[in-house]
């Protein structure tokens, strides 16, 4: 167990120190504000304060994990190695940087709840994030740091050993709408055809025709192809159904439906399936109950995971209904147009929220690429590339890799050409872990 001696113990300081200890690294931690105490403890021990106690492993702490609420923080980015960080704090210090305090601010979001501007969709966008900015974005940081951290550890107790952990995928689903043409309703049909007759697009009134007279099969149906790479992998899929209400953004499939409630029941026999909620719910707690209990009463369990429409997120608020409801995972952070780490890590951590000052118990799995992404490279050569790059960015730090694509993307249209050999790529990564 490591020791950390530090003039304060706080909840910032308890939570930060728990990520990167335990959950990166392996290891319990304890803290305390004893020196008889921390003289006396026999295995690792550090001290995390302003002024060094003797020749102990030394980290001179930054302000923000001893403050309440947010302050106008001065950040300067700088080079680390293959890397970058930020907070530098001087010679005596046995790493040149406060990585606890950085760690904080990346996971905690604290740059989400200062001013910035938003997108169309009201999201925190990717171009406001100090990772984009100062050209960290494509890296795991907090893990890299970690391990630096652990490095330099390691050579003050160099007989410690320190637990491995290995490189996962967990692949998320994203269905928000199950078919492309079924179970859409007479209204719903009618409006589509007129759609199509409208703008010329014949094909697409061929198969919609077509896929209602069971003649073909309904584009977006790709769900037996999906479960057969289930079978393929131990890494468990999670598949996100919207269940909502039709409404300007939401435009799934009616959940009284008994084909769809089947499609959910069968796919929950393979695969890990949450609720993916609607676009309303988001800033509705009674809307998001009542989706809640609808999906539990298809899965005939209670309901853990969670992904917002649109990825769209409102800090804190969005986290702290799902707590209300007792949600306990989150799949919505991430960028929906860029690749990379939005809270800076590889590593599902807890949601801590700033204003109450205290660590929640919302687990948060950030996603690290959306398909949606991958769009912005033309040719399949360079998507490869570029998936292959996140890839090896995760396994560097033993991370879990998480992606976000979407029923339809496994569809023969020429959008989605060469994404299920991307997928492949995905699932091939775990082959020797």
């Amino acid at each position: 167990m490591l020791l950390v001696y530090t003039h304060k113990i706080t909840p910032r300081l308890k939570y930060v120190f728990k990520h990167i200890c335990t959950r990166i690294l392996g290891v319990e931690v304890s803290f305390t504000t004893t020196i008889e105490e921390f003289i006396a403890h026999d295995s690792i021990k550090m001290s995390y304060t302003k002024q060094q106690l003797g020749n102990e492993f030394f980290l001179k702490s930054h302000d923000i994990l001893y403050e309440q609420g947010l302050s106008d923080i001065e950040i300067n980015v700088h080079d680390w190695d293959t890397t970058k960080c930020f907070f530098l704090n001087g010679d005596k210090s046995y790493i040149p940087f406060d990585i606890f305090a950085a760690s904080f601010y990346l996971l905690s979001r604290y740059e989400e709840y200062l001013p910035h501007v938003n997108d169309e969709f009201g999201r925190f966008s990717a171009t406001e994030s100090i990772a984009f900015k100062y050209g960290f974005l494509n890296q795991p940081v907090v893990d890299i740091w970690a391990y630096k951290f652990r490095d330099k550890l390691q050579e003050q107790y160099p007989k410690y050993k320190f637990p491995q952990r290995t490189y996962s995928i967990s692949p998320i689903i994203d269905v928000p709408s199950a078919y492309n043409f079924r179970m859409k309703g007479l209204l719903r049909t009618f409006g589509g055809t007129l759609k199509d007759l409208s703008m010329l697009k014949l094909k697409s009134l061929y198969d919609r025709y077509m896929v209602i007279f069971g003649f073909k099969h309904d584009p977006f149906d790709t769900f037996k192809y999906i479960i057969n790479k289930q079978k393929q992998t131990k890494h468990k899929f999670l598949f996100f159904f919207l269940i909502g209400a039709y409404s300007t953004y939401d435009k799934g499939i009616n959940p009284n439906k008994k084909g769809f409630v089947s499609l959910i029941k069968q796919v929950a026999d393979y695969c890990k399936v949450g609720l993916k909620a609607s676009y309303f719910a988001i800033h509705d707690p009674v809307i998001l109950k009542k989706e809640k209990l609808r999906m539990e009463a298809i899965i005939n369990t209670s309901l853990t995971a969670s992904r917002q429409s649109f990825s769209k997120l409102n800090l804190p608020e969005s986290y702290r209904n799902l707590i209300e409801l007792e949600i306990q995972e989150d799949y919505t952070m991430g960028y929906v147009n860029h690749i990379g780490f939005r809270a800076g890590t590889c590593t599902p951590f807890l949601f801590y929220d700033l204003d109450f000052e205290v660590q929640t118990p919302l687990k948060v799995w950030s996603y690290h690429l959306m398909d949606y992404a991958l769009l912005k490279t033309k040719s399949l050569l360079d998507k490869k590339k570029v998936l292959n790059e996140v890839i090896d960015e995760v396994k560097k730090v033993d991370g879990e890799f998480v992606p976000v694509f979407h029923n339809y993307t496994f569809s023969e249209s020429d959008r989605w050409d060469g994404f299920k050999e991307l997928f492949n790529i995905i699932i091939e990564s775990t082959n020797n872990e």
